[in-house]
C-alpha cells in the first residue's frame, strides 16, 4: 500500500497581507515532484451532516451567509469562497481518513487550508473556519473506530478539537504547544474529568529537537500505548520551526521529521498503521514545504537525509519538571 494525499490550495480564501494565505503552498509542487510513490486523492465537500457532527448548526448557517472580512480578532477572515473552501478542506481530510481506515492507503496526509484545529463547536476562529481533523476523527468513529486520537504539534494549542473531544470518551486529545500566546488556552490542568484522555503540554519559547525527543518518549508513547486507539491523527503544524514569523518554539525539519516518524512507528504498533496528518498551520512557505517533505518520508519509512541546515540556533529550556508533571497527573507509567 502506498501514502496518499489530499491537497486543496483554496487561492480565492485570500486577504491581502494575511499570513494563512495561499502562498504558504507556492513551494509544495517541488515536494510532490521528490516522491513519486504518493497519490493524490479526489476531493469532494463534506456534507453538512458531517460538519455537523462537531459544529453546532447555527454557527455552519451564520458561516455560511457571512459577509466577506473579519470574523473575529485573530484575525480570522472570510470571502465569498471560504464556506466552500472550508466544506472542500474538512471533505478532503475526510477522503484521507476513510482510504486509510478502509486500507486502500498505508497512511495520509491532508494539505488543505483553510486550518481547523481552533474552530470550535459553536464558532471559527484563529484562521480556522471547520475543524478538519475533528470532523476526520468524529467520522472514524462513526465507521466502526471505538477510540481514535489527535496528537497535535502546531505551536498554538489545538483549542477546537479539545473542546469538540471534552466529553466524549472515545476520543483522545494531546497538544504540544508554546505556552502563553494565542488562543491563551491549553493549560497544564485543563478538563480534570479527563485525566488520561486530554492532555495538555504548554511549552516554554526555544523548545525544539531535543526536547521534543524527550516528550516523544516520555508523553507520546505512553499515552498511546494507555489509550490504544485505533486510529491517530496528527495536527501537523509547521509554525512550531524556529524560524516561523508568528511564534518562538525551536523545532527544525529534523524535528518534524523525528516526531512525525516516532507517531508513524506508534501507529505501527498499536494501530495497524493508520494515521492521517492534516496540515495546521505554519507561516513561511519554505518551512510548510520542508515540513511536508518530512511527514512523507516518515510516512514511507524511508530517512532523512536532507542535512541539518537548520537546526535552531537557541538553547533549549530544561522542561524535566513539566514532563514530570504531566506523567504524573495523567499516570503515564
Amino acid at each position: 500500500m502506498q501514502t496518499v494525499y489530499s491537497l486543496l490550495r483554496s487561492p480565492h480564501h485570500h486577504q491581502s497581507g494575511h499570513p494563512e494565505s495561499p502562498e504558504r503552498f507556492r513551494l509544495l509542487d517541488e515536494i510532490f515532484a521528490a516522491h513519486s510513490g504518493i497519490k493524490e486523492l479526489d476531493t469532494v465537500p463534506a456534507t453538512l451532516d458531517e460538519i455537523s457532527r462537531v459544529h453546532k448548526p447555527g454557527m455552519i448557517q451564520a458561516l455560511e451567509i457571512a459577509s466577506p472580512g473579519l470574523i473575529d480578532h485573530a484575525p480570522t477572515y472570510v470571502t465569498s469562497s471560504s464556506f466552500d473552501d472550508a466544506l472542500l478542506a474538512a471533505g478532503a481530510t475526510l477522503a484521507c481518513t476513510r482510504a486509510v481506515w478502509d486500507g486502500a492507503a498505508r497512511n495520509a496526509f491532508a494539505l488543505v487550508r483553510p486550518p481547523g484545529h481552533h474552530a470550535e463547536p459553536t464558532h471559527a476562529m484563529g484562521f480556522c473556519i471547520f475543524n478538519n481533523i475533528a470532523i476526520a476523527a468524529k467520522d472514524a468513529l462513526k465507521r466502526g473506530a471505538e477510540r481514535a486520537m489527535v496528537v497535535d504539534f502546531d505551536a498554538h494549542h489545538g483549542n477546537g478539537t479539545q473542546a469538540a473531544f471534552l466529553d466524549d470518551e472515545s476520543l483522545g486529545f494531546l497538544s504540544i504547544h508554546q505556552g502563553g500566546i494565542y488562543p491563551g488556552t491549553g493549560h497544564l490542568e485543563d478538563a480534570p474529568h479527563a485525566r488520561g484522555r486530554i492532555i495538555n503540554l504548554p511549552l516554554p519559547a526555544f523548545t525544539g529537537d531535543i526536547r521534543f525527543r524527550q516528550i516523544a518518549e516520555e508523553v507520546i508513547t505512553p499515552f498511546v500505548r494507555k489509550f490504544r486507539p485505533e486510529m491517530i491523527f496528527v495536527s501537523a503544524g509547521f509554525d512550531s520551526h524556529w524560524s516561523d514569523p508568528l511564534t518562538q518554539l525551536g523545532l527544525s525539519t529534523q524535528g518534524f521529521f523525528e516526531i512525525s516518524r516516532h507517531l508513524v512507528e506508534l501507529a505501527d504498533q498499536v494501530c495497524g498503521g493508520k494515521i492521517v496528518f492534516a496540515l495546521e498551520g505554519g507561516y513561511d512557505a519554505r518551512n510548510v514545504a520542508k515540513g511536508v517533505d518530512a511527514v512523507f518520508l516518515a510516512e514511507a519509512g524511508r530517512e532523512f537525509t536532507n542535512g541539518r541546515g537548520d537546526l535552531s540556533p537557541y538553547p533549549e529550556p530544561n522542561i524535566e519538571n513539566l514532563i514530570q508533571a504531566v506523567r504524573e497527573l495523567h499516570q503515564l507509567d
